[in-house]
């Protein structure tokens, strides 16, 4: 498990730059020469190792919320693609650590505890930012 989280994170750092090209104007991404199709062939088969890998450890309501939530969150407050990739990681540690925190408090499941602590984030995210 540890050989393929190495490898999925050397070929994403590989494929940032690619992925960033392609979601700002596909058609410029091809000017410039990126394989779209292969670059996104790749993305879904690093996405598909990490859920099949993640699933064995953590279960599906986490990777789910995992994947989802931080991202939408760092939305609210990215001004580029790379900052929000950057703030979604943060904000996953972020939820991660309120819930393993209100989970050892309060003697709740971790996972679920997980998800409402970044369920959270999101909403006084959302409460508090304005656009």
């Amino acid at each position: 498990m540890y050989g393929s989280v190495v490898i999925i994170l050397l070929v994403f750092s590989r494929l940032l730059a690619p992925l960033i090209s392609i979601s700002v104007n596909e058609e410029l991404a091809r000017v410039d020469g990126i394989s779209v199709e292969k670059v996104r062939f790749l993305f879904m088969i690093l996405l598909a190792l990490v859920i099949a890998i993640a699933l064995k450890v953590v279960g599906i309501l986490l990777i789910t919320a995992l994947l989802i939530i931080p991202a939408a969150t760092a939305r609210l407050y990215s001004r580029s693609p790379r900052q929000m990739v950057l703030l979604s990681v943060v904000i996953a540690i972020l939820s991660v650590v309120l819930g393993l925190y209100s989970s050892l408090q309060w003697d709740f499941p971790a996972g679920p505890a997980i998800v409402v602590g970044a369920a959270l984030l999101f909403f006084v995210s959302r409460v508090f930012v304005r656009h």
